[in-house]
């Protein structure tokens, strides 16, 4: 536990923060996990149209430091990577 003033004003902070970082890294899971089971499917329309919404996710959860820069551009690269595989299996 935190001992001196600013420590327990730092954790007050980081609990705050927890919650949004928790929440857009669940938003951009849920994004994906939408694709990927519209891909299982074979439903690449429906792929396509939420692949702007996981960018968008991906893209945010970069810019707030959730995750890294090289870890958001493997996402994307593999979400479009799987859409165009089973575009061409189709």
């Amino acid at each position: 536990m935190p001992i001196t003033k600013s420590a327990k004003k730092a954790l007050r902070g980081s609990a705050k923060k927890r919650v949004f970082n928790n929440t857009r890294k669940k938003n951009m899971k849920d994004a994906v996990k939408r694709i990927k089971k519209s891909l299982m499917v074979k439903d690449v329309a429906t792929a396509e149209s939420k692949l702007s919404e996981a960018y968008k996710a991906i893209d945010k959860a970069f810019k707030r430091g959730v995750i890294k820069k090289n870890t958001a551009a493997r996402k994307k690269s593999r979400l479009t990577k799987a859409i165009i595989k089973t575009k061409k299996a189709k």
